[in-house]
């Protein structure tokens, strides 16, 4: 399952979590974002960790935050410290390495 990020969620659901937490930032009309998308709702349905999509036309404050400046852009959260960033489309094996 695939949360939907917010500003007033992200603390709870990315910063505490217990969990590695992988959080896709994306956009409706970003290509590459489509592509990538079932790659990662594969590693969501895998329920290993947890996955949050933010979008960014909605959430620019938490894409500043995060200096995204390319999407899609996948960052992978450990005891909510920031472990792992990637740019562009990866391929589930790809995004499996960086957890």
């Amino acid at each position: 399952m695939e949360i939907v990020l917010t500003s007033e969620n992200f603390e709870a659901e990315v910063l505490s979590a217990k969990q590695t937490v992988l959080v896709d930032f994306w956009a409706t009309w970003c290509g590459p974002c489509r592509m990538i998308a079932p790659e990662i709702e594969a590693i969501a349905a895998e329920g290993k960790v947890k996955v949050g999509k933010v979008n960014v036309d909605e959430q620019a404050q938490l894409a500043n935050r995060y200096g995204i400046e390319s999407i899609p852009t996948v960052l992978i959260f450990k005891d909510g410290k920031l472990v792992e960033r990637a740019v562009g489309y990866r391929k589930k094996e790809q995004l499996e390495a960086l957890l």
